[in-house]
């Protein structure tokens, strides 16, 4: 891997530490994905030498996909939605069922510029990140801006919250 130019973004200085720090480890990680349509995976191989560490990406955009390519109960998607905790977490829940890595997140959101209710508006957004072996865990996000500005965002979220999880798993219990 080379190192990242000066004038490169925060979106890539991520992908660069998620990257080494997942090398260091010799770990490997995976995607599900809905309302960023594989922008995260894409993120992630943006960088050379990502086969190292980056498997596969899944975008399961619509619920038949998401019940069918990650498992997520019927029941899961008619009493919450798609855009909800529960289906992230069924969705990253299934993705290491599916893929053989140890680290995997999941999106699920509302991108807009239409779709959004009062419960849920424009630019609500569920991110769940699992190790294996360890239990999922979700956050909403209630991210501001046109669809491509929700949809970065969530991106950076997402990488980020990886990075934090693989910092947080070499601290002492």
């Amino acid at each position: 891997m080379s190192p990242i130019d000066n004038g490169a973004d925060a979106l890539s200085a991520t992908v660069f530490e998620l990257s080494r720090a997942l090398r260091t480890r010799e770990w490997r990680m995976a995607t599900a994905e809905s309302c960023t349509g594989g922008w995260i995976a894409k993120a992630m191989t943006d960088l050379a030498g990502s086969s190292a560490v980056f498997e596969a990406g899944l975008v399961t955009y619509s619920n038949q996909a998401k019940q069918r390519l990650l498992g997520v109960p019927g029941d899961v998607l008619a009493g919450h939605g798609a855009v909800s905790g529960p289906c992230a977490l069924a969705m990253v829940d299934g993705l290491l069922e599916a893929v053989d890595v140890e680290l995997g997140v999941a999106v699920t959101g509302i991108a807009g510029p239409d779709g959004g209710s009062r419960d849920k508006p424009v630019g609500t957004v569920w991110i769940a990140w699992k190790i294996r072996g360890a239990p999922a865990f979700a956050r909403c996000h209630h991210f501001r801006g046109d669809r491509d500005r929700v949809r970065r965002a969530t991106v950076e979220a997402a990488l980020a919250g990886l990075f934090e999880l693989l910092l947080q798993a070499d601290r002492p219990t």
